[in-house]
């Protein structure tokens, strides 16, 4: 899938592999509601409480008013580190492994 509109209706998650993250902050500028750099001059995303989620792997949902900034963080990350998948499979449709 190549836009966010083949993703309607489809509840999807976001998580970020630290291990590649260059800590730029793109996605910052373009989702702060869901991404946030912490004092390791890495990204990490956060939740509806504000906290970042810092194990390794962990998602938080990716709430319907910021898809297409999340999709869009994703797609200009230098380094190919934020995913975005189905929370009903876990397929990737955003990001360095979707297909």
């Amino acid at each position: 899938m190549s836009s966010v509109d083949g993703s309607a209706g489809e509840s999807l998650e976001v998580w970020i592999d630290q291990d590649l993250c260059t800590g730029d902050g793109i996605c910052v500028q373009y989702a702060p509601e869901v991404f946030e750099l912490d004092i390791d001059g890495l990204a990490y995303v956060k939740g509806d409480d504000e906290e970042l989620r810092q194990e390794p792997g962990a998602a938080v949902p990716v709430p319907l008013t910021v898809l297409q900034d999340v999709v869009d963080s994703a797609k200009e990350c230098p380094g190919d580190c934020i995913h975005v998948r189905r929370t009903r499979d876990l397929v990737e449709v955003f990001g360095p492994d979707a297909d």
